[in-house]
């Protein structure tokens, strides 16, 4: 059992022997009350920012001492007194710290376990934390227009929505990926004409695409040069395979390409608009159909139909979202949007909640703006006059895996400047390669490990009680956090955690590996066989972190 789960049992049931005191008897004093419970889950623990302050510490006697009749700091004497009786596995000291604070100092031997346990869990079962319980979920991210190649604006991220994707997986979530194809509508309109344009060889409408995609298209249209939804669904077609190809190359692969053209040519937008209007939320003014959005919280109601019968933006994307909870019956629904759709969301909400979905199983997610600089150039990130940067250019200037661990350096509602020229520098600064070396100086110790013929022992057979140095128990204890930075990584929607633990598991590797010599002459051969044990734990936790980010895990570099 992990030692988190034995404290907080600890600690449960030494609240359990406190007693709460009772009522006031001027005769006899306090009368004993009943004794205090707090479920093991409940009690929440966690490490000190100061090492000397403990390994664990938990604030029950804060949050539990109004309801015994006492203050914290009492509270929390006499739950070190019954700790201190019969003290938790690996317990070395307990003690009160400021208001109420109870610190546990243990002995090394819960790090030994620790490791033990993640490798005995292996690549597959460690750090699987079931917070999810296997709810469905889908994640809708990019859903960028098929009118031009994907660029760095719109793609990039991309990063976040796979990473999410690959963190609930793992938290016990059933994931589905979908990319809402915008495949209709005026966008595609003004694609066919400019493609049309160019099949002439006239100029390309004012408004229109300029990109050099756009010529290499038309060149291979052989469709009517009359129609431009015809053209621009053709043109828009290739361009979704080019999309495809480009996500590919840094590991994002869809389950679902939902097409907006199939929700608007089904019928689901008058469905919908019934089904809202039989709620009593629609009404007709000035010849359009609206939504009484003010009605669930929206600043203004919203036209759902104009007063020429074309559909908004809006019926189509609560008919799309109809079709995920009331359909398809997704529990939950993760939009992930850029910061200029932040006018959509009230009323995004508003309609699904008209629907009967709950509010709270939407959560829509706001990326804010990125910009890129190299060295002391602007990168521009248009789409429409063709001067945008393709991630495909990117990709081939950096990397995958660069490209996708700058994209998750950062919260996603933070905007954020990246520069192209620190990302291509082979140095400690470069946070890829610093992670990735790491990764590389452990299969490297597995090649000298074969070279000298040395091979790991079974670990049942390894004292891993060895592991002694300040450098070997700081690698254990950062290996120790990953199932919890998981789990937070899931709750808080936030893969970028798993970014900042993998940066702290490098760097504690490389610390280790400078001044823990694992096969040299001079180390005891019992240590050694600790040690590479070690690496193998750490081998084990920066593959499933960087596999969480969608990054390689290079054997050499």
């Amino acid at each position: 059992m992990p030692i988190r789960q034995q404290l907080a049992s600890a600690v449960s049931n030494a609240l359990a022997t406190v007693s709460a005191p009772g009522p006031l008897d001027p005769a006899t004093g306090p009368a004993t009350g009943p004794a205090l419970s707090v479920d093991p889950q409940d009690v929440q623990l966690e490490r000190p920012a100061r090492r000397e302050h403990g390994d664990w510490s938990t604030n029950v006697a804060l949050v539990t001492a109004k309801r015994a009749g006492t203050t914290p700091r009492k509270l929390a004497e006499s739950l070190v007194a019954v700790l201190a009786a019969d003290p938790p596995p690996h317990t070395r000291s307990v003690e009160i710290a400021g208001p109420g604070f109870v610190n546990f100092h243990l002995d090394d031997g819960w790090l030994h376990d620790a490791l033990a346990e993640l490798l005995a869990a292996g690549q597959d079962g460690y750090a699987r934390p079931d917070v999810g319980h296997g709810e469905r979920v889908q994640i809708e991210f990019i859903s960028a227009n098929p009118t031009g190649p994907i660029h760095v604006g719109n793609g990039w991220w991309g990063s976040y929505g796979d990473a999410l994707a690959r963190v609930l997986q793992r938290a016990g979530y059933v994931v589905s990926r979908e990319y809402y194809v915008n495949d209709t509508g005026g966008q595609i309109r003004r694609l066919g004409e400019s493609l049309l344009a160019r099949h002439r060889g006239d100029e390309v409408p004012e408004g229109g695409y300029q990109g050099e995609y756009v010529a290499q298209l038309a060149a291979a249209y052989d469709g009517p040069d009359d129609d431009v939804t015809t053209a621009g669904r053709w043109a828009a077609g290739h361009i979704l395979d080019m999309i495809k190809a480009t996500l590919a190359s840094v590991g994002i692969v869809f389950d679902e390409w939902y097409s907006q053209a199939s929700i608007e040519e089904s019928g689901a937008v008058d469905e919908t608009i019934a089904l809202l209007a039989e709620r009593g939320l629609v009404f007709e003014e000035d010849g359009a159909t609206w939504f009484r959005a003010t009605e669930l919280g929206d600043s203004r109601d919203r036209v759902l139909r104009k007063s020429n019968g074309d559909a908004t933006y809006l019926a189509g994307d609560l008919a799309y979202h109809r079709d995920k909870f009331l359909v398809r019956g997704f529990d939950r629904v993760i939009d992930v949007f850029g910061a200029d759709h932040h006018g959509q969301v009230a009323s995004l909400r508003a309609g699904v909640e008209a629907l009967g979905v709950e509010a709270d199983r939407l959560e829509i997610k706001l990326g804010q703006m990125v910009s890129l600089v190299d060295g002391d150039e602007a990168v521009k990130m248009g789409k429409r006059a063709g001067n945008a940067v393709p991630l495909d250019s990117l990709v081939s200037d950096i990397g995958p895996d660069a490209t996708r661990i700058l994209s998750l350096m950062t919260s996603l509602d933070q905007a954020t400047t990246f520069d192209l020229a620190s990302a291509r520098e082979q140095s400690v600064e470069n946070p890829v390669f610093y992670v990735q070396m790491a990764s590389a100086r452990i299969g490297g110790v597995a090649r000298k490990a074969v070279e000298r013929g040395v091979r790991r022992a079974p670990v049942e057979a390894v004292d891993l009680t060895l592991l002694v140095h300040e450098r070997e128990l700081d690698l254990i204890r950062c290996l120790e956090e990953l199932p919890e930075v998981v789990a937070t990584a899931a709750i808080d929607r936030a893969p970028t955690k798993v970014t900042t633990w993998v940066r702290r598991l490098a760097g504690c590797f490389h610390g280790f590996y400078h001044d823990c010599p694992i096969l040299a002459d001079d180390v005891d051969p019992q240590r050694a066989q600790a040690r590479l044990w070690l690496v193998e734990g750490a081998r084990i936790g920066l593959t499933i972190g960087l596999d969480l980010l969608g990054v390689s895990a290079p054997e050499s570099m």
